[in-house]
């Protein structure tokens, strides 16, 4: 049986793929959280085979979460989720040591695969998702300048362009304001961008963030 804590910020999202994962018979979700300050709670109380993790969230987000279960239990085995499907996001669910990545846009079956697969400790990537990461990787192609920012800068990066403040920033990723700030300037250096828009509009065009 592959013990399953199930990830994500909205109820009717963890409802369906909680149906879906447990129309399996080998597969079963112990828990649920609705933030990676909880699922970082329950990984250690529920110590599952699994955890599915929505990368989007409020407050410390999916990417930190994984990091925080990870330094705990290096064995741990997690499946990243995002509503995107860009090599962005991919790679920084892989840097921060998930087993596999999955776009929510993917076929429903292809979540009871990519259970198995990360369960049985193998990486899971979808085809297509896979064919743009070695593209992008052929002959040391230059890579986005997003990449080039830390995770803490992507975090408040992702969060400007969608339209946050500096203090609701500071607020969920338990900053102060003048951290986030001095992020904001290091972001705009490395984007080479003047104001809020612009990291907007490089977000939409990366697939980021969705309008």
């Amino acid at each position: 049986m592959i013990r399953i804590l199930l990830v994500d910020d909205h109820a009717v999202v963890r409802m369906g793929f909680r149906l879906l994962l447990q129309s399996r018979a080998d597969m079963s979700v112990v828990g649920e959280a609705d933030s990676g300050e909880a699922a970082c709670r329950l990984y250690v109380e529920l110590t599952p085979d699994v955890v599915v993790m929505d990368l989007s969230m409020p407050g410390m987000g999916g990417l930190e979460a994984i990091r925080r279960i990870r330094a705990r239990d290096g064995e741990a085995r997690v499946l990243a989720l995002s509503a995107h499907d860009d090599t962005i996001h991919a790679r920084r669910a892989f840097q921060e040591s998930a087993l596999g990545f999955l776009s929510k846009r993917s076929a429903p079956e292809a979540l009871l695969d990519a259970v198995s697969s990360v369960a049985a400790g193998r990486r899971y990537l979808d085809a297509e998702l896979a064919q743009k990461l070695a593209l992008a990787d052929f002959g040391g192609a230059a890579k986005s300048p997003i990449e080039r920012l830390t995770e803490r800068e992507f975090q408040v990066f992702v969060r400007l362009a969608a339209g946050a403040t500096v203090q609701r920033i500071a607020q969920e990723l338990t900053l102060s304001a003048s951290t986030v700030g001095t992020h904001l300037y290091n972001i705009k250096q490395k984007l080479e961008v003047a104001n809020q828009s612009e990291l907007t509009l490089i977000a939409i065009r990366h697939g980021l963030i969705t309008v």
